[in-house]
């Protein structure tokens, strides 16, 4: 009889425990704080916020948004504890990562056009690029930056050919300065402002991001701490379902979408919908490039080690999953 009262009063006490964790993870998990940055590269996440995905799958959750210039604002945040969860492409975050901060992907979120423009009519490649063309980008470490390092490589064997010509802008601030043709010869832009500039007259595309990297990569990813994958399970997960669905809804529904995030781009409903429609923008989960990127930085010294194995990258519990990357991919992961 002793024996399985015994029993019974360790069963009392483990549900006790099991139920006052639930409570304390229910307790702080009542916000959380997404952070952005600017272009159509994440229409995704303004879909999550324009329809409360996140407050429909737990009305108690409060939600922040923020929108920041650059990674390392976001990085900064994220140190500070002001950021749960944000978007960026890979250079940036395996810079990060390289450099002790303890983060992984959560998922991949789009993959974009982007284009190297110019409003100077004596440049027509980038060998005409001299000394007093400036280049306008989010940051040096950026993923305009490392494109633009792998095609100063091939073409020329110097990595850093342009470095000093950068100059740090958000994509709005550059696209105005490139248009009034003041400080700036060039801006490596994304969408939105890639398309509203290849419609100026005067303005012209010198590089594709995609002849840079040669082939596709994923232009923008979702990134998470590892403390807050593992301290807050249950928000970590509303947002991958919300993503998830943002992702379909846009996929399926694109005229709806275009109504619905036109007025958040400055843009009319019909330029929203071409937009989403151009050719290489594509909303997806799917992680590309990932590899070919660490290679090339590692090999170039802009990462101290280049054996990372797609788990110390990927988060366990994510959209994409090792079997969405390529094949080439999984063997690297492999080996």
């Amino acid at each position: 009889m002793k024996k399985y009262l015994t029993i019974i009063i360790v069963l009392i006490l483990t549900l006790l425990l099991v139920s006052g964790c639930e409570n304390n993870e229910a307790g702080r998990q009542q916000k959380i704080t997404i952070a952005e940055q600017y272009g159509l590269a994440y229409a995704p996440v303004q879909l999550i916020k324009e329809l409360k995905f996140l407050e429909e799958a737990n009305p108690n959750l409060e939600v922040e948004w923020k929108q920041l210039s650059n990674t390392t604002s976001i990085r900064e945040s994220m140190l500070a504890g002001e950021v749960d969860i944000a978007f960026m492409a890979i250079p940036p975050f395996l810079i990060a990562r390289d450099k002790g901060m303890e983060w992984k992907i959560i998922s991949g979120l789009s993959e974009s056009p982007l284009g190297l423009m110019t409003n100077r009519g004596d440049i027509n490649s980038l060998a005409d690029f001299k000394a007093d063309a400036k280049i306008a980008l989010p940051q040096p470490g950026s993923i305009q930056h490392i494109l633009l390092s792998m095609a100063a490589e091939r073409e020329f064997g110097e990595v850093d050919r342009f470095d000093e010509q950068l100059l740090t802008m958000s994509h709005p601030d550059a696209m105005n300065a490139l248009l009034a043709g003041r400080e700036v010869s060039a801006h490596f832009a994304s969408p939105p402002y890639l398309f509203l500039e290849s419609k100026e007259e005067g303005i012209k595309k010198i590089l594709s991001g995609r002849e840079a990297f040669g082939g596709d990569f994923t232009f923008i990813i979702g990134v998470s701490t590892e403390e807050f994958y593992e301290q807050q399970p249950k928000n970590y997960a509303y947002f991958l379902n919300a993503l998830e669905k943002a992702i379909e809804f846009i996929d399926g529904q694109p005229e709806e979408i275009a109504e619905i995030l036109a007025d958040n781009y400055n843009l009319s409903q019909t330029e929203m919908l071409e937009y989403l429609n151009w050719p290489g923008m594509t909303f997806t989960s799917e992680i590309k490039g990932l590899n070919k990127f660490i290679d090339f930085m590692a090999a170039e010294s802009y990462l101290e080690a280049n054996n990372y194995q797609y788990s110390e990258l990927v988060f366990e519990k994510n959209l994409a999953g090792s079997e969405n990357i390529s094949k080439e991919e999984a063997v690297q992961n492999e080996e």
